[in-house]
């Protein structure tokens, strides 16, 4: 309930940046604003997140690392939308449904079963997934899947509000910075 409240909250505390990232997107791009993809959510179940779209409409629905050249999907927006995970901000709308939470692992996509495989024997996809997680400040993008689920691990058998207080602030100086983004 913590989440779904503080959520809520922050959601209309950042709506003005809402609005200036859904009317930059829809000038360069049109309709809609944003990206939907079924993800894995806790204990293997499915959900749909919810992220403002960084991509153009034709954009085929994989991860991007899988695109051959996913730079030339990526919006002149989406570059700096991304860079500064604000593209992730509508996960907030995920957190308020219950789907998510602000600290977790990050929800794989419905079709990563290699990664899911290594999360169910870890015991991981009991996790709720979050907004942020160990894994992702201790590399992102940079890091194999294997290295993912052991700081997932890490993260099941720490998991505290302290800990997650400090996984939350270290994410702010991640992103100020920039760091383990590949896209």
């Amino acid at each position: 309930m913590f989440n779904r409240v503080v959520s809520f909250f922050v959601l209309l505390l950042v709506s003005p940046l809402f609005l200036v990232v859904a009317l930059f997107i829809f000038l360069e791009d049109g309709f809609p604003i944003f990206f939907t993809q079924k993800r894995v959510g806790v204990d293997y179940s499915f959900f749909h997140i919810y992220k403002f779209r960084s991509m153009k409409k034709d954009t085929p629905n994989v991860a991007t690392h899988l695109l051959a050249d996913p730079e030339k999907y990526v919006l002149k927006i989406g570059r700096i939308i991304r860079k500064l995970s604000l593209d992730e901000l509508p996960n907030l709308i995920n957190i308020i449904k219950g789907e998510m939470v602000f600290v977790g692992p990050r929800p794989a996509l419905y079709n990563q079963d290699d990664l899911m495989q290594l999360r169910v024997a870890a015991g991981v996809d009991r996790l709720v997934p979050g907004l942020t997680g160990w894994a992702q400040i201790n590399g992102r993008d940079e890091i194999g899947l294997e290295e993912k689920v052991q700081y997932e691990k890490e993260y099941l058998e720490r998991q505290s509000f302290w800990f997650d207080l400090k996984i939350i602030a270290l994410t702010f100086l991640k992103v100020l910075h920039s760091k383990g983004v590949k896209h």
